[in-house]
């Protein structure tokens, strides 16, 4: 799957956060300081050319929605980061979070209860 840029991850967050809607729709989503119309509709025109988002015409108006879901997305992602920055290692990953502080034990501890019951 295709990366995003920052402004195009944000944009598609708004995309996925509204489902289905005009630029006015999508903008309003859009954490503040909102950037000009111009400049996401330019973004708009960027997703939909790597297939991410779709279009519907009506006259002068466009409705996106997206075509890639935010789990789809988001599971891709985490995946090129391990890749790229722990070899392709998930305990890698978790070892390094454990040192970084950024995950506690009680984390550790709920993760892995999650995984058992995924297992069942």
């Amino acid at each position: 799957m295709k990366t995003l840029t920052k402004a195009e991850e944000q944009v598609m967050q708004a995309v996925w956060k509204v489902k289905q809607g005009f630029i006015r729709d999508i903008i309003e989503a859009l954490p503040a300081p909102k950037p000009h119309q111009n400049t996401v509709s330019t973004i708009l025109k960027i997703l939909v050319d790597k297939e991410f988002v779709g279009i519907n015409v009506f006259g002068r108006q466009h409705q996106y929605y997206p075509l890639v879901s935010k789990d789809a997305y988001s599971k891709s992602s985490i995946k090129n980061l391990v890749k790229g920055y722990f070899g392709g290692s998930f305990s890698d990953a978790v070892s390094f979070m454990v040192k970084e502080n950024s995950l506690s034990i009680e984390d550790l501890e709920t993760l892995l209860n999650q995984l058992k019951k995924a297992k069942k």
